[in-house]
């Protein structure tokens, strides 16, 4: 589904889970990370359209099929993403977010305290701050190949996944690997979005108080060998949302979705069904407290 984002003249592409979507219902919105687009959530998308729930997978800006540039601040992509769901009629949506996209989703979340709107939050494979090394900011606008090679070794918890996962003859690491070339093929300047990703996630710092603004239900969902943001890195937001829920998802690395496919489906939809029938008026964590 192609949208027109006000104040935009370029498309924006939304997968819809293999369904029309249909904004009475429900809407499960998921938000990739940096240097990916809406196919690492393949599964947990059409699940979820199949299931109850319309779905929105955006391509954010200057990723796969959505035209501009890429955006270059938290800021901004959550002003997007809050435009996005204003194009497409959405009046009750649950936000899961991936890495960056964990971000978006709780400056999100955080905006719109008061407004019943966002139903709930997932943040899978999130940490604040979510510091980038200086050499791998440093790769991603200027040696892209070996940024990939850096983010794919530090984003699985193993080179040998188990037999025949998810499918026979699949290879982990390659698609991952494919996916960011495949982006990185579409950045032709600098910054690249590689960089442009990297860098808003590095100096987003509104972490704290977004999340002491958050009333919606939450969801960590952490990867338990992760080393790109380690379930502790996320201590500091867990302790500012204190009605979150914490999980860990064990024999997974900072790419859930691709390593635990099914244990990740199984918690996010428990998650979103379970937060659509929650009240969202949850008193926010006092500032301080």
């Amino acid at each position: 589904m192609l949208l027109k984002i006000h104040g935009a003249d370029n498309d924006s592409y939304c997968y819809t889970g293999g369904k029309t979507f249909n904004p009475a219902l429900p809407t499960a919105v998921f938000i990739h990370g940096g240097q990916n687009d809406h196919s690492v959530w393949i599964l947990q998308t059409r699940y979820f359209a199949h299931h109850g729930f319309g779905v929105l997978a955006p391509d954010l800006p200057g990723h796969g099929r959505s035209q501009g540039p890429a955006l270059a601040s938290i800021e901004e992509l959550s002003g997007w993403l809050e435009s996005l769901l204003d194009a497409a009629g959405v009046t009750k949506a649950i936000l899961i977010g991936h890495s960056m996209g964990s971000l978006v989703a709780l400056e999100s979340a955080g905006r719109a305290a008061g407004s019943t709107r966002i139903a709930g939050i997932a943040l899978v494979g999130t940490a604040y701050p979510m510091k980038v090394a200086d050499a791998l900011l440093d790769a991603a606008n200027n040696d892209q190949q070996s940024a990939i090679d850096m983010v794919n070794i530090w984003s699985h918890s193993t080179i040998s996944p188990k037999p025949s996962a998810p499918g026979p003859g699949f290879y982990v690491q390659g698609a991952s690997q494919r996916l960011m070339q495949r982006i990185a093929r579409q950045s032709d300047s600098k910054p690249t979005v590689f960089h442009t990703d990297f860098a808003a996630c590095n100096n987003y710092a509104n972490g704290e108080q977004a999340a002491q603004a958050v009333a919606c239900p939450t969801l960590f969902l952490l990867g338990q060998h992760d080393v790109m943001t380690p379930a502790k890195a996320a201590a500091g937001l867990i302790t500012a949302i204190r009605h979150a829920k914490v999980v860990q998802v064990d024999a997974s690395g900072h790419a859930l979705m691709a390593e635990q496919p099914d244990a990740v489906l199984d918690h996010l939809y428990r998650f979103a069904t379970a937060a659509l029938r929650s009240p969202t008026a949850v008193a926010p964590a006092a500032i301080g407290g």
